[in-house]
C-alpha cells in the first residue's frame, strides 16, 4: 500500500464510514430500555448492555491499535459507572470523537505500518479500520434482534426500520 492510498483510504473511506456507523450504533444502543441491560435472547448470549459495551469498547481498541501501531488485548471491562444504556450512549458520545480525531492527525507512514493481530493478520494499521467497521455491523445487527423481545421499538438503521414507518404514519394521521 502506498501512503497516498492509505491517507485516501482513511479520510475518504473509513472516517466517513465511521462517523455514519457511530450514528446508527448509537440509535441501537439507545433503544435499548434502561432496565432491560441484562436481557439476553438465550443463556450463551452476551447481555444487551454487554453486547453494546463489547461493540463500543472494541471500536476503541482497534482505533487505539491504528494510532499507536499495536494492539493491546488487555482486558477492557465496563466501568462501573456505567449501568444502563443511557449511560453508555454518553460515554461513548463523549470518547467517540476524541478517538476519530486522533486518527486524523496521523502521518501517511503511521497508516501502513503493518500491525500484527494476534499472529493471524499483518496489516497496514489503516486496513483495521474495515475490521472494526464489520465487526460493529454484525454485533449491532445481534444487538438490534435483541430490541423487540425486550419491548423496544427498532430504529431506523440503513432505511427506514418498521417502527419508524409506523411512528410516522401515527404522527401525520394525527396531525
Amino acid at each position: 500500500m502506498q501512503p497516498d492510498q492509505a491517507s485516501f483510504l482513511l479520510h475518504d473511506v473509513f472516517l466517513p464510514s465511521l462517523k455514519n456507523e457511530h450514528r446508527v450504533t448509537k440509535s441501537i444502543i439507545s433503544a435499548i430500555p434502561l432496565d432491560q441491560g441484562d436481557y439476553r435472547p438465550a443463556t450463551v448470549s452476551r447481555g444487551a448492555l454487554d453486547l453494546a459495551w463489547h461493540i463500543v469498547a472494541t471500536e476503541m481498541r482497534f482505533v487505539d491499535a491504528v494510532r499507536v501501531g499495536e494492539f493491546d488485548l488487555s482486558p477492557r471491562p465496563l466501568p462501573d459507572s456505567i449501568r444502563n444504556s443511557a449511560e453508555l450512549v454518553t460515554w461513548y458520545s463523549d470518547n467517540f470523537p476524541l478517538h476519530l480525531e486522533q486518527l486524523t492527525k496521523l502521518s501517511n507512514e503511521q497508516l501502513i505500518q503493518v500491525v500484527d493481530f494476534r499472529g493471524m493478520f499483518q496489516l497496514p494499521a489503516v486496513m483495521y479500520l474495515n475490521f472494526v467497521l464489520s465487526h460493529t455491523i454484525h454485533h449491532r445487527g445481534q444487538l438490534s434482534t435483541y430490541l423487540r423481545p425486550m419491548g423496544a421499538k427498532v430504529p431506523s438503521i440503513y432505511g427506514e426500520s418498521y417502527d419508524a414507518a409506523e411512528a410516522r404514519k401515527a404522527k401525520s394521521q394525527g396531525a
